[in-house]
């Protein structure tokens, strides 16, 4: 599954004044460069001001994912990703509702085949107002930046909802140690069936 590629803009600058320079442009200095305020949060906290608006799937599906982040619909779902943390939501057909034995025995090893270095540490039943999902967390490594080839090693949980022969995966990932339990926490207790 291609995913989690980072924008990470460690050479925007040299681009820029690489650009300038090709073309005779003056290149600013960067001493003359004003610094910025110093990050309030770790990177990849989403902040406790965050709004959360009401995303609805036409796979029959809605959930409240952040106001602004950047959204990429698919035919089997959506992503949502701003910086280093995202929402990846995709539906597929399953025969009946997966439990913490079946998702261990099956899911788990996909899931370790499929995303880099996963580490698992828990794979539970999780009683929601959607209904019974099974929540995996693990942590793993994010794609190679395109440019800079940097990994982040980062934390994820994922859930798993079922209906009707629908298999909902709501994925929530961010840098290891951000700090995003309670907006997790909101997301996945938004989650409903339409």
């Amino acid at each position: 599954m291609a995913r989690k590629f980072r924008g990470l803009n460690e050479a925007a600058p040299f681009a820029l004044a690489l650009c300038l320079a090709l073309t005779g442009a003056a290149v600013p200095t960067l001493a003359a460069e004003k610094p910025v305020a110093a990050e309030k949060n770790r990177p990849g906290d989403i902040p406790d001001t965050q709004v959360f608006i009401d995303y609805s799937a036409p796979q029959g599906f809605a959930l409240k994912v952040p106001e602004g982040w950047a959204r990429t619909d698919r035919a089997d779902g959506a992503s949502f990703v701003d910086k280093l943390d995202g929402v990846v939501v995709t539906v597929s057909k399953a025969d009946a509702a997966p439990t913490a034995a079946t998702a261990k025995a099956t899911y788990v090893p996909e899931l370790e085949k499929t995303e880099r270095a996963v580490k698992v540490t828990a794979v539970k039943s999780a009683n929601l107002p959607a209904g019974k999902a099974v929540r995996i967390v693990y942590t793993s490594n994010s794609e190679p930046n395109a440019v800079t080839s940097r990994q982040v090693r980062l934390e994820n949980e994922r859930y798993l909802f079922f209906k009707d022969g629908k298999l909902v995966t709501l994925e929530l990932y961010a840098p290891k140690g951000a700090d995003n339990v309670d907006q997790w926490q909101l997301m996945s207790k938004s989650f409903r069936w339409k």
